[in-house]
């Protein structure tokens, strides 16, 4: 396989949002895939950096293929315009949550939940394990 077009610009994703998915995806499908080699070799953090990246690509790619869909439930000429210049093509971590909830209500099942965990795996990897076990005890 071919990484070429990985190397190339994206295709901006308000004048080319299949073109922007499919970059993403072959992006997320490659992120993927590192964090698979990374998680064999024993390098769980690096392994759940590129989950998460993974998860990030999947998620723009997703934004910009329904991207009509979403616009459609929001309320505000503001919030439309952050969708498009901002989320999509940028999926800020710190707005993963919300926008997972527009994906789910675009008709993705579940995609705050698995959301979720890909934040825990973003957590994992910038402090690792929790060898107090302090979060067992809150439970």
């Amino acid at each position: 396989m071919s990484t070429a077009a990985l190397e190339k610009p994206l295709p901006k994703p308000q004048r080319d949002p299949v073109g922007y998915a499919a970059a993403r995806a072959l992006e997320a499908l490659l992120e993927a895939l590192l964090a698979l080699r990374f998680l064999e070799e024993g390098y769980t953090r690096n392994a759940a950096g590129k989950a998460f990246q993974a998860w990030r690509a999947l998620t723009a790619a997703i934004l910009a293929l329904e991207r009509d869909k979403i616009v459609k439930k929001l309320r505000n000429r503001e919030q439309i315009k952050w969708l498009l210049e901002k989320a999509i093509p940028r999926v800020p971590t710190g707005r993963l949550k919300p926008l997972a909830r527009l994906v789910e209500e675009a008709g993705y099942p579940d995609y705050t939940h698995y959301t979720s965990t890909a934040l825990e795996l973003h957590d994992y990897q910038y402090h690792g394990p929790d060898p107090s076990g302090g979060v067992q005890q809150i439970s």
